[in-house]
């Protein structure tokens, strides 16, 4: 019976000490969002860093909701910190007129795969009409 239980709670120990996607790290990924305007002919008429934009993270691959969202600073920039190593997915709503929604997410795919690393995407542009 002892050695049923000690079985038992060295597995408990050992699963739980598995590491997934999510906070609890040391790493971040951070990045820039810039609203693109247009006119009704489809041309750019402005183009600024966008305030109080909402940008999601998704811990993981077999993930579809999302897990922690923040909004961007005055500059446009944002920071998903105190992450672990694996896959992420950031994403944005842009305005898109064809949708039934209105809006279609911008998904960018990021990969951890050391401590304290700092993963800079490029700058996210979305379009607003």
């Amino acid at each position: 019976m002892k050695l049923l239980f000690g079985a038992a709670f060295l597995i408990l120990i050992f699963n739980s000490c598995s590491k997934y996607e999510g906070e609890g790290g040391s790493a971040t990924i951070k990045g820039v969002i810039r609203e693109q305007k247009y006119n009704t002919l489809g041309n750019i008429i402005a183009e600024y860093p966008i305030a109080d934009q909402d940008v999601y993270i998704i811990y993981g691959n077999g993930n579809t909701f999302y897990d922690d969202d923040i909004k961007t600073s005055y500059d446009g920039s944002f920071e998903f910190r105190y992450l672990k190593k694996g896959l992420y997915k950031i994403f944005v709503y842009e305005d898109c007129a064809s949708c039934p929604s209105g809006q279609k997410e911008i998904i960018v795919p990021i990969e951890i795969t050391k401590n304290n690393e700092i993963v800079t995407l490029d700058t996210i542009n979305i379009k607003k009409l």
